[in-house]
């Protein structure tokens, strides 16, 4: 009878240590979801869409990632960045791999240049139909999807690879706009 009461009170001391354990991780990684990322600032020198739907750009980016964390940093391995006009994609960059540390903002900037045609894909409405529609309103809806293969890392604990999208949706003055059509900053949503 006393060999199984040390037994039973062995296993709630290991149960005991295990949830501590766990409680212990869980408080250090909790903040993860908290990676902030903005579009603060973006220029167009050149959108123009050709009769033939092919389109000529010239677009800079910047973003803001921001890790608000006390004790966490992250390792970037892969960042690519798309983007996209109407729903097509017309241009995509990969920029260079970087370690976040805690309470720490970095900012990347893409540059999006080139030519790229974008067939209608069998829509009812053409490209150019929306493009003279932006082209009026003296903006350019541009959408940024941010392709990531990251880890997380917690002093000497660094968790398995993940890979997050982070989506950008904005509105770029095209060049020569009038300043009252400036930019506007844009948070982006961030997701696994």
């Amino acid at each position: 009878m006393l060999c199984s009461k040390v037994h039973l009170q062995d296993y709630f001391c290991i149960l005991i240590a295990l949830g501590l354990a766990v409680l212990n991780v869980w408080l250090i990684l909790r903040p993860i979801n908290h990676l902030n990322f903005n579009v603060t600032d973006a220029s167009l020198t050149q959108f123009n869409l050709t009769d033939t739907d092919v389109l000529h750009y010239n677009l800079a980016v910047d973003l803001t990632l921001r890790n608000p964390n006390n004790n966490i940093g992250a390792h970037y391995y892969q960042i690519e960045a798309r983007a996209f006009y109407d729903g097509r994609r017309f241009a995509s960059v990969t920029l260079t791999p970087f370690y976040q540390g805690h309470k720490n903002t970095t900012i990347l900037r893409p540059v999006f240049k080139g030519q790229k045609l974008l067939p209608s894909m069998g829509r009812q409405f053409s490209v150019q139909g929306e493009y003279n529609e932006d082209k009026a309103d003296g903006k350019i809806n541009i959408e940024v999807k941010i392709y990531l293969t990251m880890r997380f890392k917690a002093g000497a604990v660094t968790t398995f690879k993940v890979k997050p999208r982070v989506k950008c949706e904005f509105e770029v003055p095209l060049a020569g706009s009038s300043p009252a059509n400036g930019f506007t900053p844009e948070k982006c949503k961030f997701g696994y």
